[in-house]
């Protein structure tokens, strides 16, 4: 019996990619030690500005069936709330950003025009926009378009840098057989940025969270995680306050793992294109 089991569990770690198994492992140990760091800086410091890891989860499963005190909302609306917000500024940025970091890649004349007024406003932090963003367009689309924003220069930065990647010769060769400047876009230029695209959506996303949840600290009304955040701080419930903080956190590493899904999916287009 003994021996069956141990050739059935060798058979199945011989299918299984070790290296995956081994870095999975390591994160599981990454993940542990923090929460024990995290335990004992709480018990060392004993101060209600720090809660510990436990009454951290209890806030966090409570936060989901008990309306907040400041905003009357549970957490999954105001997930609801920052969800619609974050995917509208999203779209947004992707629908603009794309288009205009092909043209900008592949023709010098937009290209020579849009450098010099990206290079001034890309340094500028999306989160210092956030004020007459909300007195100009208030607090439904005034976070929207802080979002739009954060994410909008580094998708639009490695589109650009993908399209100058893309070798001459493959231009060349599709120019050859007669390709037209459509089909040059949709055929060659397109499939081969989008690990460029990837790259700079997986950026956007976190810029994104951090422009969400700075814009509903400042001005969102009604709720969102942000707000959330900021009012448990301030009525002193700090372990509800680091809820909201995993709160982000998660949704942060569900759109990456969003992005990275849709990354494989279209490199298996780029493919069989």
């Amino acid at each position: 019996m003994a021996n069956g089991i141990k050739t059935w569990f060798k058979s199945v770690i011989r299918i299984l990619d070790k290296k995956r198994v081994v870095r999975f492992s390591i994160s599981i140990l990454s993940l542990i030690a923090f929460v024990i760091i995290w335990q004992i800086a709480a018990d060392i410091s004993d101060t209600e500005y720090l809660p510990t890891p436990g009454e951290v989860l209890d806030a966090f499963f409570d936060s989901f069936v008990t309306k907040d005190p400041a905003s009357q909302v549970t957490m999954w609306q105001n997930i609801e709330m920052s969800l619609d917000r974050f995917i509208i500024g999203f779209l947004l940025a992707m629908i603009l950003a794309v288009p205009m970091g092909l043209l900008i890649g592949y023709f010098w004349v937009p290209g020579a025009f849009a450098k010099p007024l990206i290079e001034i406003f890309r340094p500028i932090p999306p989160i210092a926009w956030v004020p007459i963003f909300l007195v100009i367009f208030k607090d439904v689309w005034g976070p929207i378009i802080v979002i739009l924003i954060g994410a909008f220069f580094p998708v639009l930065s490695n589109v650009v840098f993908g399209v100058k990647s893309v070798e001459p010769h493959l231009i060349d060769a599709a120019k050859t057989l007669g390709a037209g400047r459509a089909t040059l876009f949709t055929k060659v230029i397109f499939p081969y940025t989008i690990p460029y695209l990837m790259a700079g959506v997986t950026i956007g996303l976190g810029i994104a969270w951090m422009c969400i949840v700075a814009a509903e600290m400042i001005g969102a009304r009604g709720g969102g995680v942000g707000l959330y955040i900021y009012n448990q701080a301030a009525i002193g419930r700090f372990d509800y306050m680091f809820a909201g903080i995993v709160v982000i956190a998660l949704l942060g590493l569900i759109t990456v793992g969003l992005a990275s899904f849709v990354e494989k999916r279209l490199s298996k287009w780029k493919e069989v294109r």
